[in-house]
C-alpha cells in the first residue's frame, strides 16, 4: 500500500470523527460515579472508550493542524500544542482510572474517591498526590487549549467553520460547570463531541478531494543520478 498525503489527511479525519462519536456515547446513561461503580465492568467498558477517544482525538487534531499549517500560523501551534498536551494527559488520568482504580477500590476506597472526586469537579478531600495537580493542569490546558485551536481553525477557513465555532464554544462553555451544578456537566461534553465529529468529517473530504501523492524524484534529483551512473 502507498502511503500518501491525503490518505493520512483522510485518516485522521476518520479518528476525530470516531473520537468524537465516542466522546458523546460515553456521556449516554453515565451513572454516577462512586466507588461502587469503578469496581464495575461497565466502569472499564466507559474508561476504555475513553482512551480510545482520546488517542484517536490526539491523531485527529494532529491532522488537523498539519492540514493547514500555514493558515492558522503561531495560533495555530499554540492551540495545537497545549490541545495535544490535554490529550495526553487526560490518556494518561484514563488509564490510570481504567487500571489502576479498579485494582485498589477495595482497599483504599477513600483514595479512589478522592481521585474520583478531582476528576470531576476539582475537589479532592484528602491528599492523592500529584493526581491532583495532573488534573488541574489537563483541565486548563485541555480548555485552553480547546479554544484557540477552534479559534486557529475558524480564523484558518479551511475546515467547517461552524464545528471550528462550536469547538471553541463549547470548551470555554465547560467552564460555567460550578455555576450551574444543577445541570448535568455531562450535557457540555456534548458540543465538543459534535465538533470533533464535524471538523473530523471535513478533514476526511479535504482528504478525499486532494491529489496528493508520493513524492516523486525531481528533475534534479534524475539528472545527478544519469551523471553518477556515467
Amino acid at each position: 500500500m502507498t502511503i500518501t498525503t491525503s490518505k493520512l489527511i483522510r485518516a485522521a479525519g476518520l479518528c476525530a470523527v470516531v473520537a468524537g462519536a465516542l466522546f458523546i456515547a460515553v456521556q449516554v446513561k453515565h451513572p454516577p460515579i462512586d466507588v461502587a461503580f469503578v469496581s464495575t465492568t461497565e466502569w472499564k467498558v466507559r474508561q476504555g472508550m475513553k482512551v480510545v477517544m482520546a488517542v484517536l482525538s490526539l491523531a485527529g487534531i494532529t491532522g488537523m493542524y498539519l492540514r493547514q499549517v500555514k493558515q492558522t500560523r503561531v495560533l495555530g501551534l499554540l492551540g495545537y500544542v497545549l490541545f495535544a498536551i490535554g490529550y495526553l494527559l487526560m490518556l494518561a488520568i484514563e488509564i490510570v482510572g481504567l487500571v489502576v482504580l479498579p485494582s485498589i477500590a477495595d482497599t483504599s476506597p477513600g483514595y479512589v474517591a478522592d481521585v474520583v472526586a478531582a476528576a470531576t469537579n476539582g475537589k479532592a478531600a484528602g491528599d492523592i498526590g500529584l493526581m491532583g495537580p495532573l488534573s488541574a493542569v489537563n483541565a486548563v490546558t485541555y480548555l485552553l487549549g480547546g479554544f484557540l485551536f477552534g479559534v486557529a481553525l475558524f480564523r484558518a477557513n479551511v475546515l467547517a467553520r461552524w464545528a471550528a465555532a462550536l469547538l471553541s464554544a463549547g470548551t470555554v462553555a465547560t467552564i460555567a460547570i460550578p455555576l450551574v451544578p444543577q445541570l448535568n456537566f455531562r450535557l457540555f461534553a456534548l458540543p465538543i463531541g459534535v465538533a470533533m465529529v464535524g471538523l473530523g468529517y471535513s478533514l476526511w473530504r479535504e482528504g478525499r478531494a486532494g491529489t496528493a501523492g508520493p513524492v516523486a524524484p525531481t528533475n534534479a534529483g534524475a539528472r545527478h543520478d544519469l551523471a553518477g551512473a556515467k
